[in-house]
């Protein structure tokens, strides 16, 4: 199986699975701690993160911002709950310089022999945003990134 595999539901749903080495706690603070998030959900080489803001409580604030030094982009949302180690649901928005429209995400985490089966489901407004989506590439930049989460345990 592929590190990273991507199945498209119905019309607005992005569904991203991923097993990691790492345990489902491990894995979750580097998807909820600040100073872990900076290390590894960069996106292709050669991008940085001068921006992240991770509240991870109920209502807590997202903002992440990338740069590759010539152009960057940014992202803000809001987290809606979270289970410790095992689900995390917000809504985010990328800021291209104009907002998309909001995205719904639930990621689980659970344990799958010594590591973690990672399931991120994306529910987005309409079928067209999400072949907007689709077609910038996003699952690279997303398995670029998860390449460097496992590499951190």
């Amino acid at each position: 199986m592929p590190p990273l595999t991507v199945a498209l539901e119905g019309d607005t749903d992005i569904v991203v699975t991923r097993n990691f080495k790492a345990a489902p706690a491990e894995v979750w603070r580097a998807h909820t701690e600040p100073d872990l998030i900076r290390q590894w959900l960069l996106g292709p080489d050669g991008w940085t993160m001068p921006i992240c803001i991770s509240e991870a409580v109920p209502g807590g604030r997202i903002h992440y911002a990338w740069s590759n030094g010539d152009q960057g982009f940014h992202l803000t949302g809001e987290y809606l709950a979270l289970t410790p180690h095992s689900r995390i649901e917000h809504v985010e928005r990328m800021h291209l310089p104009d907002p998309t429209p909001d995205s719904h995400l639930i990621t689980t985490f659970a344990r799958a022999g010594q590591g973690t089966h990672m399931v991120l489901r994306m529910r987005v407004p309409d079928l067209a945003t999400r072949s907007a989506m689709m077609a910038t590439g996003m699952t690279g930049g997303m398995e670029a990134s998860y390449a460097r989460l496992d590499t951190m345990s």
